[in-house]
Parts: C-alpha cells; sequence; structure tokens
C-alpha cells in the first residue's frame, strides 16, 4: 500500500533549485505531443524525490501524472508549481487529482495572461523605449530594457515561494473546499479550451454549391445554426482520433494537415 502522508518539508534550497531550473531549463524539454510536460517534471523532480521517496510506487504515480500534457507561460508557471507541491507535500498521492485539475484549470488562463504582459506587452513598450533612445545615441536606453529583464526575473524567483505558502493555507485551512475547487479547476480549463476553439481553428467552407439557379451557401447556413460549429467539429473529430489505440497526438496532427490541404486544394475549406 502507498504511503500517502509525506513528512519531507521544502527548504529554500528546494526552492531555489526549482527557480533556477525554471528560468533555465523548463523549455528544454518542450514537443509538440505534450509541450511542457518534460519541463515541468524536471523543475520538480529532486523535490518529488525527497518527499516520496526514491523508486517508490509513490513517486512512479506522480511521475506519471506529471508527464501529462501541460503548457503555460514561462513568467507564470511556478505559480502552479509552488501551489503543485503545497498540496503533495501535505497531501501525497492522495492530492493527485486535486493537483491535476488545477493544472488544468490554471495553465490555461495563466498562458494567456502571462504571455501577454510578459512576452507581448513589456517588450513592446520597454523595446521601443530602448530603442527610440538607441536611435538618438543615448546608451540609457539599453539599461533600461536590461533592467525590465532583471525585474521579470525577479517577479518570477519570488513568485514560487508565495505560491506555495498560499498552496500550505489551502491544503491546511480549506481542506474541505478542495473538492470545490478541483472542480471549478476542471470547468475552467474545459471553458479555455472552448474559449480556444472558437477563436483559434480559424476554419469555413468554402464550397458554395449551386442548384439550378439557386446557390447555397454552406457556412452562412451554418452560422445561422451554431456559429463556429465547424471547428468544433474539428476538434471533436480530434478528439475521436485520439480515443483511438495507438493513436497519438502527432499522428492526429498530421491526419488533419492532410485533410486540411486536400480539402482546401479543392476548394472545400478556407482559412478565414
Amino acid at each position: 500500500m502507498m504511503n500517502s502522508k509525506p513528512t519531507y518539508k521544502l527548504t529554500d534550497k528546494d526552492f531555489n533549485q526549482i527557480n533556477r531550473r525554471s528560468l533555465f531549463g523548463f523549455q528544454l524539454g518542450w514537443n509538440y505531443e505534450r509541450m511542457q510536460n518534460t519541463g515541468y517534471l524536471f523543475l520538480i523532480l529532486p523535490q518529488l524525490r525527497k518527499i516520496y521517496g526514491d523508486n517508490t510506487p509513490e513517486l512512479q504515480e506522480m511521475m506519471k501524472t506529471h508527464v501529462q500534457f501541460f503548457n503555460t507561460s514561462n513568467f507564470f508557471n511556478t505559480i502552479i508549481t509552488g501551489i503543485d507541491l503545497a498540496i503533495e507535500e501535505n497531501e501525497g498521492v492522495e492530492g493527485k487529482d486535486t493537483v491535476t485539475g488545477l493544472k488544468v484549470g490554471l495553465m490555461g488562463p495563466f498562458a494567456a495572461i502571462g504571455d501577454s504582459i510578459f512576452a507581448a506587452l513589456i517588450p513592446t513598450i520597454f523595446g521601443a523605449l530602448a530603442a527610440s533612445m538607441a536611435s538618438q545615441g543615448n546608451p540609457v536606453g539599453v539599461f533600461i530594457w536590461i533592467a525590465a529583464q532583471i525585474a521579470i526575473c525577479f517577479f518570477r524567483w519570488k513568485q514560487l515561494r508565495f505560491a506555495y505558502d498560499k498552496g500550505v493555507a489551502l491544503v491546511t485551512d480549506m481542506r474541505d473546499r478542495l473538492n470545490a475547487l478541483t472542480d471549478a479547476a476542471t470547468v475552467l480549463g474545459v471553458f479555455m479550451v472552448g474559449a480556444l476553439v472558437a477563436t483559434m481553428v480559424n476554419v469555413k467552407f468554402a464550397w458554395v454549391p449551386q442548384i439550378g439557379k439557386v446557390t447555397m451557401d454552406i457556412q452562412n447556413n451554418l452560422d445561422m445554426i451554431i456559429p463556429k460549429l465547424l471547428p468544433a467539429l474539428i476538434v471533436g473529430f480530434v478528439y475521436w482520433l485520439l480515443g483511438k489505440k495507438k493513436m497519438t497526438s502527432t499522428k492526429a496532427i498530421l491526419i488533419v494537415l492532410v485533410l486540411s490541404v486536400i480539402l482546401g486544394g479543392v476548394g472545400v475549406l478556407a482559412k478565414i
């Protein structure tokens, strides 16, 4: 039987190690199938070994959990990590469902917020300022850019401990609300998937058949029934594919790519 209640408590040395790995190694294992899954496990593997012990069933179970699909903003990922470790430190493998729900529910919103602010807004503002000053021969712009990047790294370094402390309060003072939080996080994840389908899958019917003198606009008719129905059907098709035996995300991507080229070439589908 698995020992579900760990006794190890994380130290400052652990947090520093996680932060170093986050800053310099989080994206090294990025892949098209599960994206940041191996990077996430890389961040916390030494701590998982301390919490569960080497070569234990608990460690194996949680390693399997953490190599599932994961993708979020590099600038907010350790917030999820901090809450995750707080839960695992207190709940052990019994907190697996809570950890999974939190990761699924938070990675989408944090990806959108983090990338919008730190990968788009801040580089645009400080990059434009630095470039403008540099074009006028003023070297201060370079130091402004460097200072902004240092501030971002400092923010990333501090958020892990903050999230961990809040996570400890969550699992100790709000134990009875964890199930509700898990359900809410899962629903939030599903909501984000639906929003991404409607905004990111940009495809429509280009085929406009003509029967006698009557032209049938298939895309317009579908929009009157349910807007974005075709993207939803495509995502449903991919979901169905992934449920097949020996089917992987890579194979599903290739199938969709081939079908898109063929249907686009014959004039059935078009990009919006």
